[in-house]
C-alpha cells in the first residue's frame, strides 16, 4: 500500500503551531505532499528540515512568507526537480510552485497552481501558468510513467465541489475557462482519484473553506486540492478521505491509498 497526503499549510510554521506535525507522524504516509509554505529555507526548524522517518524537500518562493511547496518521503527520491521544465515558467518557478520527486516508475508532484482572486493580475497569471503547465501535463500522461500530482490547484471543477457555485460562476476559482481547463486534464488521461472513489460527495469532500464569515463553520466550502493521477496509478486507489477533526490550515489534508502490490515502485 501506498498512502500519499496533500495539504496546503498556509504557512508551515503557522500549521506547526497548531499540530500538523504530530498528526502527519501518525498517518504512517509513504508520500507528504505540502503547498504554500509561506518560508524560506532560513526560516525552517530543524524538525521541519528532517522529519522523523522522513527524508524532506523543499522548493521554497525568492519573495519572503509566500507560496513554496515540499514534500516529504520514507523512501529518498532517485531525482528531484524544481520547477516546471519549461523557459516561459521562469516567473512560477521564482514563486515555488512545483517540486517533483520520482521512485523507479512512479512520479510524485507537490503543485501550487496560482490564485487569482487578489486582483486581475494574478488572474492573468495563473491563466499564464495553466497554459505552460497543461503542455506538460500532456507529456506526463504520455510518458508510460505512473504520475500523481497533489496539491492545491485552486480550481473547483463541478458545481457538485463547492457550496455556492451559482454566485461564484464569475469568481476566480469557478471560471468557465478554468473548468473546462481541468475537463481537459482529464480527457488528456489524468484522473481525479478522488472523484472517481466518492463520485456522489459534495460537502464531505470540501478542502478549503474561506476565513471571511463563518465558512468553516457553516462548511461553506471549496473541493479544490486534488490527486490528479495517470490512469493504472488511478485505478489502483483504494481508498480517499479529507481529514477535518482537527484545523492546521484553511485547508484541510487529502489522503489517498494505492493498492502498489506487485509493481517495480
Amino acid at each position: 500500500m501506498l498512502r500519499i497526503i496533500t495539504l496546503n499549510l498556509n504557512g508551515i510554521r503557522s500549521a506547526w503551531s497548531k499540530g500538523v506535525q504530530p498528526w502527519l507522524a501518525a498517518q504512517d504516509a509513504d508520500i507528504v505532499c505540502l503547498q504554500e509554505l509561506k518560508a524560506q529555507h532560513a526560516d525552517l526548524t530543524a524538525e521541519m528540515r528532517a522529519p522523523a522517518g522522513m527524508h524532506a524537500h523543499y522548493h521554497c518562493a525568492e519573495k519572503k512568507g509566500y507560496s513554496g511547496v515540499g514534500l516529504w518521503s520514507r523512501r529518498e527520491p532517485d531525482a528531484l526537480i524544481e520547477g516546471l521544465p519549461a523557459p516561459e515558467a521562469e516567473e512560477f518557478n521564482a514563486e515555488g510552485r512545483y517540486l517533483r520527486a520520482d521512485f523507479g516508475r512512479l512520479s510524485v508532484i507537490s503543485l501550487y497552481l496560482p490564485s487569482g482572486s487578489s486582483s486581475p493580475e494574478r488572474q492573468a497569471a495563473k491563466f499564464r501558468f495553466m497554459a505552460v503547465f497543461r503542455p506538460h501535463l500532456a507529456e506526463l500522461a504520455a510518458s508510460g510513467r505512473d504520475v500523481v500530482v497533489c496539491g492545491d490547484w485552486n480550481i473547483a471543477h463541478r458545481e457538485i465541489d463547492l457550496k455556492n457555485w451559482k454566485g461564484n460562476r464569475q469568481n476566480s476559482g469557478f471560471l468557465p475557462e478554468e473548468r473546462a481547463w481541468v475537463s481537459d486534464m482529464l480527457a488528456q488521461g489524468w484522473h481525479d482519484v478522488y472523484r472517481e472513489l466518492h463520485p456522489d460527495a459534495g460537502e464531505e469532500g470540501y478542502t478549503w473553506w474561506s476565513n471571511r464569515g463563518q465558512a468553516w463553520a457553516k462548511n461553506v466550502g471549496w473541493r479544490i486540492d486534488y490527486q490528479l493521477a495517470t490512469a493504472a496509478l488511478a485505478a489502483s486507489a483504494t481508498g480517499a478521505t479529507v481529514y477535518k477533526a482537527q484545523r492546521f490550515s484553511d485547508h484541510a489534508p487529502l489522503t489517498v491509498d494505492y493498492d502498489r502490490s506487485g509493481t517495480a515502485a
